[in-house]
């Protein structure tokens, strides 16, 4: 019962957290809003994700989480040394592509999310058989290093959580 009222909770909590952040106030009538969007929107959208995925270990979510966003700051600080005191022409954009061992399409997917979001690095695109992507990164005199780091840090966590 429970199930069917609220097919993807974590979906609804999220809905609740966007909706509280574009409103950026917090008020009883903007929390029973957010709660009935977070609660209607999965309840309508749920016949369209008939496999949900199974996210395991929490601990080593929260442990993703803070480490993607510390890794968004530094790679802040990072690139606006690069864009103030790095003449173009040592500039060395490169692109990057990284092999993949996650299969789950969620966990590929915020992969290439986590990617995107650090600043200097883009996910550009997904190989035809979901076994590598294809990263720009803005400035990196090493390849292997980039894609041993990515793999590092992000791919075997994302292993944890979702398979």
């Amino acid at each position: 019962m429970l199930k069917r009222l609220i097919p993807h909770p974590i979906l609804s909590l999220v809905l609740l957290a966007v909706w509280l952040g574009l409103v950026n106030k917090i008020t009883l009538g903007n929390v029973l809003l957010g709660s009935f969007l977070g609660l209607v929107v999965p309840a309508i959208t749920a016949p369209y994700w008939p496999n949900q995925p199974k996210v395991g270990r929490p601990l080593v979510v929260v442990q993703y989480i803070l480490i993607v966003i510390w890794d968004i700051i530094v790679a802040n600080v990072q690139v606006a040394m690069i864009v103030l005191f790095k003449p173009n022409a040592k500039i060395q954009s490169k692109w990057v592509t990284i092999p993949l061992e996650l299969t789950s399409p969620e966990a590929i997917t915020v992969l290439a999310g986590t990617i995107t979001l650090t600043p200097g690095t883009v996910t550009a695109a997904l190989s035809a058989d979901g076994g590598a992507l294809l990263v720009h990164c803005l400035h990196t005199e090493d390849e292997n290093a980039v894609r041993d780091g990515i793999k590092a840090r992000y791919e075997g966590r994302l292993m944890e959580i979702f398979q």
